[in-house]
């Protein structure tokens, strides 16, 4: 018997962590890492945030939970901060991406439905996909190392080929009510999707009258220098999944959606018992008070151009670890001729921390309140990291 009473279901490493400290992270044996992994690009702000720490504490010292039963001021502040920086009407909290996920495709599928077309719920996703992992989400993603073992497939989720627009029109008719995309696939490996792809959907749903469905879970709340990466497209959607950064840490998510596709949720078809409660507004709002703050977002294209160019000189130093530079603002990822897990590890020796992805790549998430300094002390670890990985394919090649 395993001596943890935990469910064995992750891989973890043998760090314990005691503290944070901005984009470092202490054990507590006190070695420090510098976090470029950002806890899956959820820590947008890094730790130990003063401004995120205070209101945390103001906020636990009044309310923590009163249910939707009841009117809650802060969440509809939120709500209307994220509206008004965005393309959507209305907001519904929720407590993690899979959940924002499965929100968007309840109201997708409603949406229709109210429309006298209730046969029209399939949902068209992309192949490399994640979208979370409920039994829906998962069928969402397609992606088999995920639905093995757990019974027949949802119905009612197929996918096409990335990039593939005929594909997409074979596969989109009168069936359809989304199509759901991430404008950059996370755990797919860092890919970003053609700007003039994600046009062309626009117009195939405009065209067809299915639902645009983002998945901003990753991308969204500035990590790529928007507040949102599908804003560097001039595109909108009509749903959109959002979390991870929204609350730094603070588990909340929430699905974001235009007036009359928001209305498919009348009361009593769709609820959540801790979505949108008090500490995770009060969090939600004050992580906005930073991010939507002048110049953040520039600061963070600023950090990303130059975070991208040093690795892309990292990647043309040692071509027998690494392949190419992937990704948009500081949601980077590297694709690696070592094995990615390989590499990983090797940086967690250097202290550096970072998250392996699909496509052998590994993905570099820091917070978005990281500097310059830290940038290059990053990139100095990465490189000491494929030092590491070089000497390790030597010593290998002469056995």
């Amino acid at each position: 018997m395993s001596a943890s009473a935990l469910f064995g279901n992750y891989a973890r490493s043998n760090l314990s962590f005691d503290h944070g400290e901005g984009v470092w992270l202490v054990t507590s044996d006190g070695r420090r890492f510098l976090d470029c992994g950002s806890g899956i690009a959820v820590n947008s702000l890094g730790h130990a945030h003063p401004h995120l720490v205070q209101t945390l504490q103001d906020q636990a010292a009044k309310l923590w939970h009163i249910s939707n039963l009841h009117q809650m001021p802060d969440g509809a502040r939120l709500a209307q901060r994220l509206t008004d920086a965005t393309f959507a009407d209305k907001v519904l909290f929720v407590n993690s991406g899979a959940e924002a996920m499965e929100a968007a495709i309840k109201c997708a599928r409603r949406y229709h439905y109210d429309r006298n077309e209730p046969d029209r719920y399939q949902i068209v996703t992309f192949e490399g996909a994640f979208h979370g992992r409920t039994l829906g989400t998962i069928a969402a993603g397609g992606q088999a190392k995920y639905l093995e073992g757990f019974g027949p497939k949802a119905p009612g989720f197929d996918q096409v080929p990335s990039g593939d627009l005929e594909a997409l029109k074979a596969m989109v008719g009168p069936q359809t009510a989304a199509i759901a995309i991430e404008p950059i696939q996370g755990e797919g490996g860092i890919r970003e999707v053609d700007y003039e792809f994600l046009r062309a959907l626009r117009k195939l749903c405009d065209e067809t009258g299915a639902l645009l469905i983002f998945d901003e879970i990753q991308t969204g709340v500035g990590r790529t220098g928007k507040m949102f990466a599908h804003q560097w497209t001039g595109v909108d959607p009509d749903l959109m999944a959002v979390a991870k950064g929204i609350g730094s840490g603070f588990p909340m998510g929430a699905c974001l959606a235009t007036e009359e596709v928001a209305s498919a949720l009348a009361p009593g078809t769709h609820g959540t018992t801790f979505g949108g409660n008090p500490l995770a507004m009060a969090v939600g709002n004050a992580v906005l008070d930073v991010i939507l703050a002048d110049g953040f977002l520039e600061e963070v294209q600023k950090k990303g151009l130059s975070f991208k160019q040093k690795l892309s000189g990292l990647v043309d130093s040692h071509p027998k670890v690494f392949e190419a530079v992937r990704g948009n603002g500081l949601m980077l990822g590297i694709k690696c001729t070592a094995p990615v897990g390989d590499y990983v590890a090797a940086a967690r020796e250097a202290g550096i921390l970072a998250v392996p992805a699909g496509d052998n790549v590994v993905r570099i998430l820091p917070p978005l309140t990281i500097s310059e300094e830290e940038i290059s002390d990053a990139v100095d670890r990465l490189e000491k990291a494929a030092f590491a990985v070089e000497k390790k394919l030597l010593e290998g090649a002469a056995e």
